[in-house]
């Protein structure tokens, strides 16, 4: 009666030996970047294809630059004219101007004269009522018109001869600083219209083809990159605990034999529901936590999508 006995306990304890270890079910990634339109202009060369692989500072694409050359000269030419401007600010007046502040003050002063010396002529006449009450009036109005016009010429001259001031002078540079900047961006717009490959990669994608207008911030060229894949999976809450950045990991590929080791990059701290791919068991009605597990150069040419299994350490 003991052998069976044996026998049963012995047979649990093989079967738990070889009890299926923890996992976390993903796919293979790779990180993508995405090159947006700077403008809503018209494809008008293509120089890659999808699948391509290519190296950094590879020409992908070259949008329309007919407008948008057009925009860049004419923020060029308002740096120009601003320039200008401060360079008027900061020579001050000219000399003919002073000569002619002069001569309007010359003519005021000969018409102030001219008008004082009628009203003086005009007051004795007036008290002996010679001449109406409203002319006396009238002749006094001009007089001291024509002594403002005088005030008012004298003051104009003065500003010339103390030449511009030093508020006008920092207010002409900051616009010279504007029209600059509002060049140098129409000069990266310029630039951009030519889409550059920032790093080497596979192009993924190519949304939109030869003629085509995507809108501003459209992404016109999307890449994979990296020198290897990484695998993007989903940890059970009941292993959260017992897995850390930095732990290493084996990563089945699906349709490869071989393991690949890799190392956990990154753990999100906030949960999510379980997606459906990654259903095993119980784990159907748990939360779990997105993970990214980095594969070495071993892992280099596997192509992003295929289904991956990480086995977790044990608790």
């Amino acid at each position: 009666m003991r052998v069976p006995a044996i026998l049963a306990v012995s047979l649990a304890m093989l079967a738990g030996c070889h009890a299926t270890p923890p996992q976390a079910l993903g796919s293979l990634e790779y990180d993508r970047i995405s090159l947006p339109a700077p403008v809503a202009e018209r494809i008008v060369q293509v120089d890659v294809r999808e699948g391509q692989q290519v190296a950094a500072g590879t020409r992908l694409m070259v949008l329309d630059t007919t407008r948008t050359a057009a925009q860049a000269e004419v923020a060029q030419a308002d740096v120009a004219r601003q320039e200008g401007a401060l360079r008027e600010l900061e020579v001050g007046p000219r000399m003919e101007a002073i000569a002619r502040a002069r001569a309007q003050l010359a003519a005021a002063q000969a018409q102030a004269r001219e008008a004082q010396a009628y009203y003086a002529r005009l007051q004795p006449l007036g008290r002996r009522k010679l001449v109406a009450a409203m002319d006396v009036d009238r002749a006094r109005a001009a007089a001291q018109t024509a002594d403002a016009q005088v005030r008012t010429a004298m003051q104009g001259l003065d500003e010339l001869l103390h030449g511009t001031r030093p508020e006008d002078i920092e207010q002409g540079r900051a616009a010279v600083l504007a029209a600059q900047a509002q060049a140098r961006v129409q000069d990266t717009t310029l630039g951009k219209l030519i889409v550059i490959a920032p790093r080497a990669g596979r192009i993924d994608s190519l949304p939109y083809k030869l003629g085509d207008q995507a809108p501003v911030g459209s992404p016109l060229v999307v890449m994979l990159v990296g020198a290897s894949p990484y695998a993007r999976v989903y940890i059970p809450e009941t292993r959260r605990a017992g897995t850390r950045v930095g732990d290493a990991l084996d990563v089945q590929v699906e349709g490869h034999a071989q393991a690949y080791r890799g190392t956990v990059r990154m753990i999100r701290n906030d949960p999510v529901f379980t997606p459906y791919f990654a259903l095993t068991g119980k784990d159907a009605a748990r939360l779990s936590y997105l993970a990214e597990v980095q594969l070495g150069s071993d892992a280099t040419g596997l192509p992003a999508g295929l289904p991956v299994h990480v086995s977790l350490p044990a608790r």
